[in-house]
């Protein structure tokens, strides 16, 4: 025999050999043979009874998830033969190193070696599932001020048995993604940017906002509320002040993108703010069986139903479904409805901002030339007007009556219809 991908020989008991015996659970099992060289020729070795003991005790206490099922002894007068069958529960780590890779080994050749953070996320995705927020946190050391701070503002317990009953640990104790997303160790962030007029062109501010989601939703509620501008304008003997967005719209927008985009990215959420609008995009596009049309519907299915549980046990959310509903129903009576734009992975959420469209409709209607405005008390007796309808109307000849026309066309005040006649453009 040699020493090979499934063998392993130890001329005695080492504290090391714990991550033989990880490596071999985390890979195809093996067998270790202590009481040979590295040649497998036999050497003796004092008192095999207590060696046993100190391996077994070894396993028990410094291997997690418990391994000792996966492990049996055969002992002769000159080794003690350990087999290692594949574990179920992978990966297996040392306790005191955690899941990370100096904690958990795999077999390489004749070698035991440190894992990849890959190789800890595909063991970990093997045997939890493609959940991502049930799955186990690579990261064990979390601190959870933010969240038992507001579970505290809400007179709500949380101890040991809450975390395991909303899924912030898992059965065998260990923090889930869950718990990491609700950590003050989250390692996912929220990016704002504000740009001058309707596009990327020029920055204005811009702010990113780290730490656990619950203090990400406080901090972007704030922040938000300082981009929502509250312009007051003077209508006969009445002032009136309207929010560029409704608030609850906003708020609905922003628990959205945080709930429900798709955690298994590492890229922030992202929420952009234009003169004209206010974008939300999250990572991850609909889960799948969805469509767009669903969810005006009101059907949801969400893709982090542990993190919607523990948001709903808070009282940010009322129930699964609602938000894009409730945030149209925000803009019932306006001109320009919310935007939804999904693709495979993104989903993008664009608010209109209700006093850019009516200053522009105000600003258009001012500046609207005296032949256009003839043009348009036409169409009150009239659905369509033709080139020789506009030149008797105003006296011109044709092509006059053309250039008019396309005016009008490029103000949007007018446009072709399917039969190609000029229709007013009820906007």
């Amino acid at each position: 025999m040699f020493e090979n991908n499934n063998i392993e020989f130890k001329r005695e008991y080492t504290p090391d050999i714990k991550k033989e015996i990880i490596a071999f659970a985390n890979t195809d099992g093996g067998v270790i043979y202590i009481g040979k060289d590295n040649d497998g020729n036999i050497y003796k070795f004092p008192n095999i009874d207590e060696t046993l003991s100190q391996i077994t005790n070894s396993i028990r206490d410094s291997v997690l998830p418990d391994i000792t099922m996966f492990v049996s002894y055969d002992i002769s007068e000159t080794d003690i033969k350990i087999t290692v069958h594949e574990g179920t529960n992978k990966p297996y780590y040392l306790a005191d190193k955690g899941l990370k890779p100096a904690g958990v080994y795999v077999r390489q050749g004749a070698s035991s070696v440190p894992a990849s953070s890959e190789q800890i996320r595909q063991m970990i995705k093997l045997t939890d599932g493609d959940k991502f927020e049930t799955a186990r946190c690579l990261s064990q050391e979390l601190t959870f001020r933010d969240l038992s701070d507001e579970f505290e503002s809400k007179n709500i317990e949380f101890g040991e048995n809450q975390k395991r009953t909303l899924a912030i640990t898992g059965s065998d104790g260990l923090y889930t993604n869950l718990g990491l997303l609700l950590s003050d160790q989250c390692t996912h962030t929220t990016k704002f940017a504000i740009f001058k007029g309707t596009t990327k062109f020029e920055f204005k501010t811009r702010k990113e906002i780290g730490g656990s989601l619950i203090r990400q939703i406080h901090s972007a509620f704030d922040f938000l509320d300082l981009a929502n501008n509250l312009p007051a304008k003077i209508s006969g003997l009445h002032r009136i002040e309207q929010h560029d967005y409704p608030i609850e719209a906003v708020r609905e927008a922003m628990l959205n993108a945080l709930i429900h985009r798709d955690y298994s990215f590492s890229s922030s959420n992202i929420i952009n703010i234009y003169d004209d609008r206010m974008e939300f995009i999250s990572l991850g596009g609909l889960v799948p069986g969805l469509m767009k049309e669903d969810l005006y519907v009101g059907i949801s299915h969400p893709r982090n139903e542990k993190l919607a549980g523990v948001f709903h046990r808070l009282n940010y959310i009322e129930a699964y479904g609602t938000g894009i509903r409730k945030i149209m129903q925000y803009y019932e009576n306006e001109p320009l409805k919310p935007d939804i734009t999904v693709t495979n992975a993104a989903f993008v959420l664009t608010l209109p901002n209700m006093n850019y469209i009516s200053d522009l409709a105000v600003n258009q209607e001012n500046n609207i030339k005296p032949q256009h405005k003839q043009i348009i008390d036409y169409f009150e007796s009239h659905d369509v007007i033709t080139n020789k309808a506009v030149q008797e109307i105003l006296s011109v000849g044709q092509t006059r009556a053309y250039i008019i026309i396309k005016e009008m066309l490029n103000a949007n005040l007018i446009i072709k219809n399917f039969y190609g006649n000029y229709v007013l453009n009820e906007r």
